[in-house]
């Protein structure tokens, strides 16, 4: 049979997941000649043979990829045959226009694990084992393609061993870019809480001993650092607490197995799944309370039924299980102790001061963390991007993204094919919580990794550090930048100065109009819908305070046609931390002003707060329904003041949870209704203000707002003869919420859009931005920049 010659290039998660060697393997087991290698676009194969082995090749190309590969397109051209094709080689990257995603960092793999803990190994107990299929990728890459002089590993020259691996196709580690071993690679050290190198032969069993005397431990990982103590010390996680200033908000823990994990939460099928895939994030589960569930310290999360639990990812985590298991068992034989439960469980908090970004540096943990921690393990391979745990909640079925970071970020999320060859490169700074960042190349999105809340100077350094960093390793130049509307926030700030320095048009979007819109992009959904948006707070086209909106949303526009009732803060700002303020706004409301300082008796503000209620001063009325929930947990007297972002709504969610757990969900006549063009909301309110059983009273405010917005929502997709429906905003990460509205809404009819790929709260502002600002672009190219901004900012843009 005569030969053919076919060229295939390979788009998506392809560089760094060892897609390459497996490429070289494939051809060399079929017999095809050629080559491969990466490019700016992701993988390019040249491959030559009879027909029919290469339609067998570019099958096994889609079913026999490496774990990590995610191909996003194969696009396959007929060449002419070349006659001095010989053998099948791997060539050097060949730069080009640069189309790809970073890979993100990968978990280490089965394959390494049995390595190091193989006493027979090279590298048993090697801290920084990896291969093709796993360890560090985003966080050391700083440039692509993916090849090692453009990572932090450039510094270090392989050994003779290492590199005959590097270069062997039969290999495991054949062109794994951070191959290393004691001999060549990176190595840890110890150092005291007075940043002291402590003389030690085994820093891992040092640390391990410290965590178990009761001190914290400051750890370095793949990605940046951890702060890490004994979850069953109570006093050390006290002392956490206090040292770190973070006295309310649950931590997440670490246990060495699933089997470990069995003993301290009820983990559903696809939970443990999430939990040992490549990403290794924290996922939320229900909390064992059973006669032969382990207790934890409440200290741990405070009053939530759930716990955020993670496995380790990465060989220095595994190596402190490891020896705990020695101390423990004695040495194991091979890795089947990976698999049998152990009491260790630690805290696994982020590195930093709270409020500010993940700590990366050396140096920068020293300085930071000293009167944090009081013993620093450390490492010399240098973390060029730092990326926090990726978060799911797993209470509900499927799991939902909380925090889209580690292990995810910056994949790709494709966009419809109706901007592939659009010539605008968009970059939207997202809003001022849980910021994240947009760049887009056609129709391919680039998400960032979490960087934090604006409201923190370092935060807002490490946004411009991210956008440069971006910017550089995807070689996108914006031709445009959108913000948020809101005048105050950093990122509109910086968008502003970024277009005036750059002279480039400047945009902005609503902020609940990104919220859908990032759903539609995750989607590809070409408009209308009908959106709900329930969250914090988003600064609205008409300078009011939403946050409990249903919008008509086409491609670039949207319509306002419905809100929440509106609620007065009393106070303003201190409302969305106070929540006995939303509470009296609530008492208010229903005509018992008088009982405001009888019922909060104990706050100072309270007689101040009753006047200005009663005299509408600095009371400024809001939609938002973040605040709603405020009110709810306020009336109840679940809390009065919030140490954390949503500690309220959590309250509420968790006491509802607590009933539903034991009783079927509470059924009374309907009390959220539609009134006047509005959700009215103050009658369940009311009806909360009457019951003494709190976890009833939760569970019912749930159970009534869920029908309310069901019917509410029901007549406007009828009227607008529109079933597909959109939800956004932080509420949604509510799981009773979601999953009652989704199935509620299903079960009308009702084709329901939630996100899957980003989270639904402000982590997707920027994805929704850059979607807008690419349809406003794709509708009339000839908008001059005040025109771009005046459109989108409009609240009654055409639908």
């Amino acid at each position: 049979m005569s030969q053919i010659r076919r060229i295939y290039q390979v788009n998506g998660q392809v560089q760094g997941v060892g897609f390459r060697p497996f490429v070289y393997t494939l051809a060399k087991r079929l017999g095809v000649s050629g080559s491969v290698a990466n490019d700016g676009q992701g993988v390019s194969i040249v491959a030559q043979a009879d027909h029919q082995v290469l339609d067998c090749f570019q099958s096994n190309l889609l079913t026999e990829k490496p774990n990590m590969a995610l191909i996003s397109s194969l696009k396959v051209t007929n060449e002419p045959i070349d006659s001095s094709f010989d053998g099948f080689k791997i060539n050097l990257s060949d730069h080009g226009d640069v189309q790809i995603s970073a890979t993100p960092d990968a978990a280490v793999c089965n394959s390494c694990l049995q390595e190091l803990f193989d006493t027979t190994d090279r590298r048993y107990r090697y801290p920084f084992i990896n291969c093709t299929h796993c360890g560090p990728r985003y966080s050391i890459v700083t440039a692509l393609p993916y090849d090692r002089i453009n990572t932090t590993m450039s510094v270090f020259k392989q050994c003779p061993s290492c590199d005959a691996e590097y270069h062997d196709p039969d290999n495991r580690r054949f062109h794994a870019q951070a191959n290393a071993c004691s001999v060549c690679g990176p190595s840890i050290e110890l150092r005291n809480d007075k940043g002291q190198q402590v003389d030690c032969a085994d820093p891992i069993g040092e640390s391990l001993a410290a965590i178990l005397r009761g001190e914290i431990v400051a750890l370095k990982g793949i990605s940046g650092f951890h702060l890490v103590c004994d979850a069953q010390n109570e006093a050390a996680v006290e002392r956490l607490r206090e040292r770190k200033k973070r006295s309310k908000k649950p931590f997440a823990v670490m246990a060495a197995n699933v089997a470990s994990l069995e003993r301290w939460v009820t983990l559903s099928e696809s939970s443990e799944q999430l939990l040992q895939t490549i990403s290794a994030p924290i996922v939320l589960c229900p909390t064992r309370f059973t006669s032969a569930a382990k207790i934890l310290p409440e200290v741990v999360a405070p009053d939530l039924p759930w716990l955020g639990v993670m496995l380790p990812h990465n060989p220095i985590h595994h190596l402190l299980f490891h020896e705990a298991y020695r101390q423990a068992q004695g040495e194991p034989e091979g890795r089947q102790w990976l698999e049998q439960p152990q009491d260790l469980l630690l805290v696994m908090t982020s590195g930093n001061c709270s409020g500010e970004p993940l700590i990366r540096e050396n140096q920068q943990a020293l300085n930071k963390l000293q009167g944090i921690a009081d013993v620093f393990l450390l490492h010399n391979r240098d973390i060029e991007t730092r990326c926090d745990d990726s978060v799911w909640n797993g209470l509900t079925e499927p799991p939902v993204l909380i925090r889209r970071s580690r292990g995810v970020a910056p994949q790709v999320i494709t966009l419809s094919e109706q901007y592939k060859d659009s010539p605008q490169s968009i970059l939207a700074v997202g809003a001022l919580l849980k910021n994240t960042i947009c760049l887009t190349k056609g129709n391919r999105a680039y998400v960032s990794q979490y960087i934090g809340d604006l409201d923190n100077p370092d935060c807002c350094r490490e946004l411009d550090e991210i956008i440069r960093h971006l910017q550089e390793l995807l070689d996108v130049k914006p031709t445009h930048v959108v913000s948020d509307m809101h005048p105050d926030f950093y990122s509109t700030e910086y968008a502003r100065r970024y277009c005036q320095t750059a002279q480039i048009p400047f945009l902005q979007v609503q902020h609940h109009h990104a919220h859908v819109a990032a759903v539609m992009a995750e989607h590809r959904i070409n408009g209308p819908v009908l959106g709900l948006v329930l969250d914090g707070f988003g600064f609205g086209s008409d300078g009011g305070l939403w946050g409990g909106e249903l919008l008509q949303v086409n491609d670039s526009g949207f319509k306002r046609v419905s809100a929440l009732s509106s609620l007065p803060l009393a106070g303003g700002e201190k409302a969305a931390k106070e929540s006995w303020r939303m509470a009296s706004s609530v008492l208010h409301l229903l005509g018992k002003g008088e009982q405001i300082t009888q019922r909060f008796s104990e706050q100072k503000a309270a007689s101040i707060v009753q006047q200005l209620l009663e005299k509408n001063i600095h009371c400024p009325e809001t939609s938002s329904g973040g605040r709603l929930f405020d009110a709810a947990a306020g009336v109840l007297g679940l809390i009065e003041r919030c140490d954390y972002e949503s500690q309220a709504a959590m309250m509420l969610e968790a006491t509802a949870f607590r009933y539903l757990e034991k009783n079927v969900p509470p059924e009374e006549p309907l009390l959220v209704k539609e009134e006047h063009g509005e959700l009215n909301c103050l009658p369940i309110l009311k009806r909360l203000s009457e019951l003494d059983n709190v976890e009833y009273a939760a569970a019912l405010f749930h159970q009534q707002l869920i029908a309310g917005l069901v019917e509410w929502m029901v007549k406007y997709a009828r009227l607008f003869a529109t079933q597909r429906v959109v939800l956004a905003g932080g509420c949604f990460l509510n799981s009773i919420l979601r999953s009652g509205l989704i199935e509620q809404l299903r079960s009308r009819g009702i084709e329901v859009y939630f996100p899957s790929q980003l989270p639904c709260n402000d982590g997707a502002i920027s994805l929704g931005q850059a979607q807008v600002a690419l349809a406003q672009l794709k509708s009339d190219t000839e908008y001059s920049s005040v025109k771009m901004a005046t459109c989108i900012k409009g609240e009654a843009v055409c639908v």
